[in-house]
């Protein structure tokens, strides 16, 4: 009979001294902290990290205090990537903070997206190209969840662009109309869309040139 390798003897001995109880905890989210290093930003992130007077605030209270709210993170291979919190780091690394407590919860890229729009979306400051496509990486993230199937029962039926926009629209400040004029600022070039951003152009014009 083939020998266990010693990795599969290590896991053998793992399994027989921690109950499932202790693995599924291990899964579940805790508050860490973590090395600025090891966390990555997420990808298509679509609200900037600006370097203004807010974020000067920002590094002062960090320098003074720390960082009071945490970070949400989700692991990503032998680190981890940030989901809500990009300008907390940037703060913190301004600071000369070395690390960054963080809320560590396992995630889908869709779920991820979801949790990354909504937080951000809170913020007081929010440029219309921010808006623009955070609505359309959650409006693409919820059409994809509409479309999953659960492998104990019957597929689920997609989910129509028209029930994707109203419950978007139910979840956010901007109606459904509102948020069908963001996305489509989507489709300008990223010269027109700074003028938006800029103030040099209209939403409605905007819209109409998109």
């Amino acid at each position: 009979m083939a020998r266990k390798s010693a990795a599969g003897l290590l896991t053998s001995l793992d399994d027989l001294f921690t109950t499932q109880e202790e693995r599924d905890e291990a899964k579940r989210e805790h508050l860490v902290d973590i090395p600025l290093d090891k966390i990555s930003d997420f990808p298509d992130h679509p609200f900037k990290v600006r370097m203004d007077e807010d974020m000067t605030d920002l590094v002062d209270s960090i320098k003074s205090h720390g960082v009071l709210v945490p970070a949400l993170v989700r692991p990503m291979g032998d680190g981890y990537q940030m989901v809500a919190g990009h300008r907390r780091k940037a703060a913190s690394e301004l600071a000369g903070v070395a690390t960054i407590p963080c809320i560590v919860r396992e995630m889908s890229d869709d779920d991820a997206i979801l949790a990354m729009v909504e937080s951000n979306l809170q913020r007081e400051k929010i440029l219309p190209s921010e808006k623009a496509f955070a609505y359309k990486m959650k409006l693409d993230a919820m059409k994809r969840q509409g479309q999953r199937a659960d492998l104990t029962s019957a597929p689920v039926e997609p989910k129509s662009h028209s029930r994707s926009n109203e419950e978007l629209a139910s979840q956010s400040p901007d109606s459904r109309a509102q948020i069908q004029r963001y996305i489509r600022l989507t489709h300008l070039t990223p010269e027109l869309l700074s003028l938006v951003d800029e103030n040099r152009i209209a939403m409605r014009p905007a819209v109409e040139l998109s």
